[in-house]
């Protein structure tokens, strides 16, 4: 299968698809995109890539793949790594994916990017969103401390899913997880000694943003 990933070097989202693919052994090759410059918000790219605005999109020779969480289940089937081996486990990985989507990842993104992308960020929005993440954190550290990755003893896309945003340097959220959140942490060092992981960085290169913190 030849893979094309649009992304842009700060999108988790992005990050959680580029990981899924070398871990599973898939070259991609990298589109990148000018999300900084706002191409996703014009008619013409969502006509000709997504009409959804959104990175990433993943291309599957002529189909053009959007939304992270069912493209990770399609890998996984596709490629035979990090799904559910029973309907237990399946429903396990779709649950916590729902949760990631709505909550972590959900307010990691958008906290990160007002925290470290935008100039002037309102310290009241940060507080708000901070207390909302703390929260989630506390479940997912609470989660780990039962367990080596989400489900039990082997990782799957759910892992994939909720290290991403967790994954970039720790200054642009401004979270010190090895003191603030140690079972998480330590997962995050369990996911890294992977055969084939890279950081998100590494594996998304391009001009980057203006970061401000």
């Amino acid at each position: 299968m030849n893979y094309r990933l649009h992304y842009f070097p700060e999108s988790g989202n992005s990050y959680k698809l580029a990981l899924m693919l070398t871990l599973c052994g898939q070259d991609f090759e990298p589109v990148w995109t000018d999300f900084g410059g706002g191409v996703t918000r014009t008619p013409e790219w969502r006509a000709r890539v997504n009409v959804m605005g959104e990175i990433p999109v993943l291309e599957e020779g002529p189909q053009r793949l959007t939304q992270t969480a069912p493209i990770l289940l399609r890998l996984a089937e596709r490629h035979g790594q990090f799904g559910g081996r029973s309907d237990e486990e399946k429903f396990e990985i779709l649950r916590w994916l729902f949760w990631d989507n709505h909550k972590l990842s959900g307010y990691m993104a958008t906290y990160r990017y007002y925290r470290a992308f935008t100039p002037s960020p309102d310290p009241a929005v940060l507080a708000h969103m901070r207390r909302r993440l703390d929260d989630y954190l506390i479940i997912l550290n609470g989660h780990l401390l039962e367990r080596p990755f989400m489900i039990g003893d082997r990782p799957t896309i759910a892992d994939i899913s909720m290290m991403a945003y967790l994954s970039f340097p720790k200054r642009e959220a401004g979270y010190d997880l090895a003191v603030s959140h140690p079972a998480v942490n330590a997962w995050l060092s369990r996911i890294a000694k992977l055969p084939g992981w890279r950081a998100p960085y590494d594996l998304l290169p391009g001009k980057r943003l203006t970061c401000y913190v």
